[in-house]
C-alpha cells in the first residue's frame, strides 16, 4: 500500500475528541521506547509525521494518524515508563483502557515488542489484555535489523513460546530496514478493507 497524504490529525484523551469519521482504526500498542512512531514513519515512508523521541514515555496522549482518509494508525502511549508518576500513570491507564472498550472503529491491534527481549511482566499483561478483547491483533517483533538475519525466525520462535503463542500472528519487522514492510502492509490491508 502507498500512502500519498498522511496527516497527522489529533491528540487527545476524551471519547468527545476522538475523530468523528467512521474510518478504520489500526492501534499501535507497546511499551515505550518500542518503536510504535518509527513503525509508522517506515510504513508511510516518511522521516517525522510521528515524532519519535529518544527519551521514553513521550507519548501521553492517544494520537491519530489520518491516512489517504482510508483508515487511522492510532498510536496509544507506551507503557511501563517509571518516570511517569502513578497518578499520571492511572490517568493515561484510564484513557486508553476507555478507547480500546468502547471505540467500535477498531479493526486491528498492532502490538509491538523488542525482538532482543524476553518479554516483561507489562507485555505479558498487555498479550493477556488483548487476548481478552478479542479484537483482531497481530504482534511484531521490533528492531530485528539489530539481529543477524539468519538468527530472526529463532528469536520469532522463542517469542513466541515466551507469549505462548501457538498460532502465527507473530512477525518480524524492522523500522530500520524496510524488507518487512511489504507483509505487514498486507495483514492491515486485510483488516481495514473487511
Amino acid at each position: 500500500m502507498i500512502i500519498k497524504n498522511p496527516q497527522f490529525e489529533i491528540s487527545c484523551v476524551r471519547k468527545e475528541q476522538y475523530p468523528t469519521s467512521n474510518l478504520p482504526e489500526v492501534v499501535l500498542v507497546g511499551k515505550s521506547n518500542v518503536g510504535k512512531s518509527s513503525f509508522i514513519n517506515t510504513m508511510i515512508n516518511r522521516k517525522s509525521l510521528a515524532r519519535t523521541s529518544s527519551q521514553p514515555g513521550k507519548t501521553r496522549l492517544l494520537n491519530f494518524y489520518n491516512m489517504d482518509n482510508l483508515f487511522y494508525f492510532v498510536d496509544l502511549p507506551g507503557y511501563g515508563y517509571s518516570k511517569m508518576s502513578k497518578q499520571e500513570q492511572e490517568k493515561v491507564g484510564k484513557f486508553t483502557e476507555e478507547y480500546l472498550t468502547k471505540r467500535s472503529q477498531i479493526v486491528l491491534i498492532v502490538f509491538l515488542v523488542d525482538i532482543r527481549h524476553t518479554p516483561t511482566s507489562n507485555d505479558i499483561l498487555m498479550y493477556d489484555y488483548i487476548l481478552r478483547s478479542n479484537l483482531p491483533f497481530i504482534v511484531l517483533a521490533n528492531k530485528a535489523d539489530k539481529i543477524a538475519p539468519t538468527k530472526v525466525s529463532l528469536y520469532v520462535e522463542a517469542l513466541k513460546k515466551d507469549f505462548g503463542i501457538s498460532f502465527s500472528t507473530i512477525m518480524p519487522f524492522s523500522s530500520e530496514k524496510k524488507n518487512y514492510s511489504e507483509t505487514v502492509w498486507k495483514e492491515i490491508e486485510k483488516h481495514i478493507n473487511q
